[in-house]
């Protein structure tokens, strides 16, 4: 699933496309896909295609959220969350520093730059 999750970003040009496994992090899902998009138009088309690609597949589609505005769109596909967000809102949100941060806290190796930039 995770592959038609990419493939359906790919095909309408997200970029900067990341996949973390979030499954020791979390219970509420297995996955977290982060990709970025051009504007809030191009948000919408993406999680429009996800939607679309996975119901083909006979995957259920939890919800969505943030499609009016489009700056952050999250589809919940429950084994899998794709966060489609524009530059700006990816830059300040940074969630792959957030989970990460969460990863090294949780398995008890944070180091001392982790602390530093959670610090900032």
């Amino acid at each position: 699933m995770k592959d038609a999750v990419v493939d359906a970003l790919e095909d309408i040009k997200g970029f900067d496309i990341s996949v973390l496994d979030v499954r020791k992090m979390t219970s509420l899902t297995s996955y977290m896909i982060i990709c970025s998009a051009n504007s809030s138009r191009q948000a919408k088309s993406l999680a429009d295609n996800v939607r679309e690609k996975l119901k083909e597949k006979g995957v259920d589609i939890r919800g969505v959220e943030g499609e009016k505005e489009g700056e952050w769109v999250l589809v919940d596909l429950e084994d899998i969350i794709v966060h489609i967000m524009v530059p700006t809102a990816r830059a300040y949100y940074n969630l792959e520093q957030l989970w990460s941060e969460t990863e090294n806290r949780r398995s008890g190796h944070v180091t001392q730059d982790v602390l530093k930039s959670s610090a900032v």
